[in-house]
């Protein structure tokens, strides 16, 4: 997987620069964007880091771009710049699902710190997701049947149950339930409970 990498959108061409080299100065990976337009043309989905935006903007706002991101279903984190009097709608944007907001004049070290975060919170919900698709993988892998032992079995039911349920021997019940457990890499119920919970099963 490539670098993360803060993607800086203000217009003020002096501001961005600045801002490219304090956030290099730590060694990170930074592009600049002149224009909402501009990110929005550019942007890759699945590319990982923050984005750091300003709120006011020619053309279209940074709320605005926020808004056409989420609606675009892009979840890169937002990292808003603000102007004193654009503390409220940074707030709001907060409770709109931006990550968070840094007001003008802003201390360096603050700065870096927050999107240091905006970075981990990134890279942490990239790990979720990937392990819920693997795990969603997996299951997809199991038989009609093993998939019906497994939705039993997460249901508490002992064995002998389960094989009086589905009319079969304990023994064949004890064959399914051990290919579920190694399809799905699990060890014990308690993992498979959880695996189930986060792919929604049934």
């Amino acid at each position: 997987m490539s670098n993360p990498v803060v993607f800086v959108v203000d217009d003020d061409a002096m501001v961005a620069r600045s801002l490219r080299w304090l956030i290099q100065s730590v060694r990170l990976d930074v592009e600049t964007y002149p224009s909402a337009a501009a990110f929005l043309a550019a942007y890759q989905p699945a590319r990982r880091g923050c984005v750091l935006l300003d709120v006011r903007m020619p053309g279209m706002s940074g709320l605005e771009l926020h808004q056409h991101m989420q609606q675009r279903g892009w979840r890169i984190p937002v990292v808003f710049l603000t102007g004193h009097g654009d503390v409220q709608m940074a707030v709001r944007a907060i409770k709109h699902g931006a990550f968070d907001f840094v007001e003008k004049p802003f201390n360096d070290q603050d700065l870096l710190d927050r999107l240091q975060l905006a970075i981990r919170s990134d890279a942490e919900r990239y790990a979720r997701e990937e392990a819920i698709a693997d795990e969603k993988s997996r299951l997809a892998s199991l038989t009609g049947r093993e998939r019906e032992v497994m939705q039993l079995v997460v249901d508490g039911l002992p064995n002998k149950v389960i094989a009086d349920r589905m009319g079969l021997s304990a023994k064949t019940v004890e064959a399914h339930r051990a290919r579920v457990m190694e399809k799905l890499k699990v060890r014990s119920v308690s993992d498979l409970v959880k695996i189930a919970l986060r792919a929604e099963v049934p």
